[in-house]
Protein backbone atom coordinates (compact mmCIF):
# COMPACT_ATOMS: atom_id res chain seq x y z
CA UNK A 1 0.00 0.00 0.00
CA UNK A 2 1.33 3.42 -0.90
CA UNK A 3 1.00 6.34 1.43
CA UNK A 4 1.14 10.05 0.94
CA UNK A 5 4.27 11.87 2.07
CA UNK A 6 4.14 12.46 5.81
CA UNK A 7 1.19 10.11 6.34
CA UNK A 8 1.54 6.76 8.03
CA UNK A 9 -0.44 3.85 6.61
CA UNK A 10 -2.25 3.29 9.91
CA UNK A 11 -3.44 6.94 9.98
CA UNK A 12 -5.42 6.56 6.76
CA UNK A 13 -8.99 5.30 7.21
CA UNK A 14 -9.15 2.83 4.32
CA UNK A 15 -5.96 3.20 2.37
CA UNK A 16 -5.52 5.40 -0.70
CA UNK A 17 -9.05 4.87 -2.02
CA UNK A 18 -10.37 7.16 0.74
CA UNK A 19 -8.53 10.15 -0.73
CA UNK A 20 -10.47 10.48 -4.00
CA UNK A 21 -9.93 13.20 -6.54
CA UNK A 22 -8.55 16.51 -5.31
CA UNK A 23 -9.63 19.49 -7.40
CA UNK A 24 -7.12 22.36 -7.56
CA UNK A 25 -8.20 25.60 -5.88
CA UNK A 26 -7.96 27.72 -9.07
CA UNK A 27 -10.68 25.56 -10.62
CA UNK A 28 -12.93 26.07 -7.59
CA UNK A 29 -12.36 29.82 -7.73
CA UNK A 30 -13.03 29.91 -11.49
CA UNK A 31 -16.30 28.01 -11.04
CA UNK A 32 -17.24 30.28 -8.13
CA UNK A 33 -16.61 33.43 -10.17
CA UNK A 34 -18.55 31.93 -13.09
CA UNK A 35 -21.49 31.22 -10.76
CA UNK A 36 -21.34 34.82 -9.50
CA UNK A 37 -21.34 36.13 -13.07
CA UNK A 38 -24.33 33.97 -14.00
CA UNK A 39 -26.14 35.14 -10.86
CA UNK A 40 -25.59 38.72 -12.01
CA UNK A 41 -26.82 37.80 -15.49
CA UNK A 42 -29.92 36.21 -13.92
CA UNK A 43 -30.66 39.37 -11.94
CA UNK A 44 -30.10 41.56 -15.00
CA UNK A 45 -32.25 39.45 -17.31
CA UNK A 46 -35.05 39.52 -14.74
CA UNK A 47 -35.51 43.23 -15.49
CA UNK A 48 -35.43 42.82 -19.29
CA UNK A 49 -38.71 42.08 -21.03
CA UNK A 50 -38.04 39.25 -23.48
CA UNK A 51 -41.69 38.36 -23.86
CA UNK A 52 -42.32 34.67 -23.84
CA UNK A 53 -38.57 33.93 -23.90
CA UNK A 54 -38.01 35.12 -20.31
CA UNK A 55 -38.66 31.67 -18.89
CA UNK A 56 -36.38 29.97 -21.42
CA UNK A 57 -33.49 32.34 -20.73
CA UNK A 58 -33.95 32.01 -16.96
CA UNK A 59 -34.12 28.22 -17.12
CA UNK A 60 -31.07 28.03 -19.40
CA UNK A 61 -29.03 30.09 -16.96
CA UNK A 62 -30.32 27.96 -14.06
CA UNK A 63 -29.38 24.73 -15.85
CA UNK A 64 -25.87 26.05 -16.56
CA UNK A 65 -25.41 27.04 -12.92
CA UNK A 66 -26.77 23.72 -11.64
CA UNK A 67 -24.50 21.84 -14.05
CA UNK A 68 -21.44 23.67 -12.74
CA UNK A 69 -22.38 22.86 -9.15
CA UNK A 70 -22.99 19.20 -10.00
CA UNK A 71 -19.84 18.79 -12.06
CA UNK A 72 -17.33 20.56 -9.83
CA UNK A 73 -18.64 20.99 -6.29
CA UNK A 74 -20.28 17.55 -6.22
CA UNK A 75 -17.34 16.02 -8.16
CA UNK A 76 -19.46 14.39 -10.88
CA UNK A 77 -16.87 15.36 -13.46
CA UNK A 78 -14.45 12.94 -11.84
CA UNK A 79 -16.94 10.23 -10.87
CA UNK A 80 -17.40 6.76 -12.28
CA UNK A 81 -19.79 5.97 -15.10
CA UNK A 82 -22.07 4.19 -12.64
CA UNK A 83 -22.48 7.38 -10.61
CA UNK A 84 -23.22 9.33 -13.78
CA UNK A 85 -25.78 6.72 -14.77
CA UNK A 86 -27.62 7.09 -11.48
CA UNK A 87 -27.56 10.88 -11.72
CA UNK A 88 -28.98 10.59 -15.24
CA UNK A 89 -31.71 8.24 -14.00
CA UNK A 90 -32.57 10.68 -11.21
CA UNK A 91 -32.92 13.56 -13.66
CA UNK A 92 -35.00 11.40 -15.99
CA UNK A 93 -37.32 10.62 -13.06
CA UNK A 94 -37.47 14.31 -12.14
CA UNK A 95 -38.36 15.17 -15.75
CA UNK A 96 -41.05 12.49 -15.75
CA UNK A 97 -42.61 13.87 -12.56
CA UNK A 98 -42.52 17.43 -13.91
CA UNK A 99 -44.06 16.31 -17.22
CA UNK A 100 -46.87 14.46 -15.44
CA UNK A 101 -47.53 17.43 -13.17
CA UNK A 102 -47.56 19.86 -16.08
CA UNK A 103 -49.90 17.62 -18.09
CA UNK A 104 -52.34 17.76 -15.17
CA UNK A 105 -52.06 21.54 -14.83
CA UNK A 106 -52.46 22.16 -18.58
CA UNK A 107 -55.45 19.84 -18.96
CA UNK A 108 -57.53 21.16 -16.04
CA UNK A 109 -59.79 23.33 -18.19
CA UNK A 110 -60.34 20.78 -20.95
CA UNK A 111 -63.29 18.95 -19.40
CA UNK A 112 -66.19 20.39 -17.49
CA UNK A 113 -66.73 19.24 -13.93
CA UNK A 114 -69.40 16.55 -13.53
CA UNK A 115 -72.80 17.84 -12.40
CA UNK A 116 -72.09 21.50 -13.18
CA UNK A 117 -73.54 21.55 -16.70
Amino acid sequence: MTTHPGTAAHDMPHGDEAVGHVVPLPIYFAVFVTLLVFTGVTATVAFVDLGRFNIFVALTIAVIKASLVLLYFMHLRYSSRLTLLFVGIAFFWLGTMIALTMSDVVSRGWFGAAGLG
